[in-house]
C-alpha cells in the first residue's frame, strides 16, 4: 500500500498592514482639514444657539395631593354581602379605589372635555404660542384664531373642523397634564405645563376642585338612586328583620351624602396648592447649545474623513 506524501504547508505571514489604521495619518488628515472642522462646528454652534433662542419658555405648575380617607366603619363589612347584591355600594366596602377612579377619571376624555368647555381654556389650550412676560398676556397664533373676530382660522383637511373638537383638544391637554403617583405613600402629584406661568397655575387649581366635585357629585347621585330603591324594598318586604336591615343601609347612604356635601375637599386633600412658577420648566438651551456644537463637531471629523479617503480611493483607480 503507498502513500502518498502531502506537500508540505507553507507559511506564509500575514500581512494586516492595510487593515490597521494608521494615527499618524489620521491625526495629519484631521490637522489638514481644520479649517473644516472648525467652520462646521462653528456653523452648527450658531445654529443650536438660534434655534435655543427661538423656543418659548415653558412653565410647569405642580400640586401635592393625598387621598381623602371612605371610612365606612363595620356596616360594609357586615351588609357588603347583601348590598353587592342589591347593587349598592356601601362606603369602606373595598369595591373600588377612590385614588385609583380619581385618577382615571381625571384622564378620561369626557371629564377633560367638560372641564376645556367649563372653563373656556380650548383658545390658551390650542392656539396660544407664547407668552409675554411685560404684560403677562399669552400670545395667540394668528393663523389658528383670530382674535378681533373670535373665529378659528387653522387650516386643516376634512373631515377635521376648523375649531378643535374635543378629541382634538384631549390629546393636546394630555400631553401638557403629569399625574405621578408614589405607591408607597399615595401621595398624587398633578401638574401642568404652559407657555403662561399663570395659566399653569390656575389649570391645576380647577383640575382639583372640577375632581372633587365630580367624585362628590357621582356618588351622591348614587346614594340617592340607592336610597330610593331601598325604600322600594322596604315597603316589598313584610319581614321585620330584613326591613331593620335595609333601614340601616339607608342610613348609611345618607351619612354618604352628608359626608359628601360637607367634605369640600372630597376625594383629593390639597397638601402643598399649585403655585405660580418663577422658573422656567424648559427648554435647556445651555443643553441644547452644547448638544448642537458637539453634533456639528462628531459630524464636520467625519466629513473629512470621509472627502478624504474617498478622493484617495479615486486616485488608486
Amino acid at each position: 500500500m503507498s502513500h502518498q506524501s502531502l506537500p508540505a504547508a507553507t507559511s506564509r505571514p500575514v500581512d494586516f498592514a492595510d487593515d490597521e489604521i494608521d494615527l499618524r495619518e489620521l491625526f495629519a488628515v484631521l490637522w489638514t482639514g481644520k479649517y473644516w472642522i472648525a467652520g462646521l462646528t462653528s456653523i452648527a454652534a450658531i445654529l443650536s444657539v438660534v434655534y435655543a433662542l427661538s423656543l418659548p419658555n415653558i412653565y410647569r405648575s405642580e400640586a401635592l395631593l393625598a387621598p381623602s380617607s371612605m371610612d365606612g366603619g363595620g356596616l360594609a363589612k357586615q351588609y357588603g354581602g347583601l348590598a353587592s347584591l342589591a347593587g349598592i355600594s356601601l362606603p369602606g366596602g373595598g369595591e373600588m379605589d377612590k385614588t385609583a377612579l380619581a385618577l382615571a377619571v381625571i384622564k378620561s376624555r369626557r371629564f377633560i372635555s367638560d372641564f376645556i368647555q367649563r372653563h373656556d381654556i380650548l383658545v390658551p389650550l390650542m392656539a396660544a404660542d407664547g407668552w409675554d412676560q411685560s404684560t403677562g398676556e399669552l400670545s395667540i397664533d394668528a393663523d389658528i384664531y383670530d382674535t378681533g373676530s373670535a373665529t378659528w382660522v387653522r387650516a386643516v383637511r376634512p373631515p377635521q373642523p376648523v375649531q378643535p373638537s374635543g378629541q382634538q383638544a384631549h390629546e393636546v391637554f394630555d400631553e401638557l397634564l403629569s399625574i405621578t403617583e408614589d405607591k408607597k405613600s399615595g401621595f398624587v402629584s398633578l401638574s401642568i405645563a404652559h407657555y403662561s406661568p399663570m395659566v399653569a397655575q390656575q389649570w391645576v387649581t380647577w383640575l382639583v376642585e372640577d375632581i372633587n366635585n365630580t367624585l362628590r357629585a357621582q356618588d351622591v347621585a348614587e346614594a340617592e338612586n340607592s336610597i330610593a330603591y331601598l325604600k322600594t324594598q322596604v315597603d316589598a318586604t313584610s319581614l321585620t328583620d330584613l326591613q331593620s336591615r335595609f333601614f340601616e343601609m339607608i342610613q348609611s347612604q345618607t351619612e354618604t351624602i352628608m359626608l359628601a356635601k360637607v367634605r369640600e375637599e372630597y376625594a383629593f386633600k390639597t397638601v402643598d396648592p399649585a403655585v405660580i412658577p418663577e422658573q422656567k420648566d424648559k427648554p435647556k438651551r445651555a443643553l441644547i447649545c452644547l448638544l448642537g456644537t458637539l453634533l456639528g463637531g462628531m459630524l464636520s471629523v467625519l466629513w473629512v474623513l470621509i472627502r478624504h479617503y474617498a478622493l484617495n480611493r479615486d486616485r488608486t483607480r
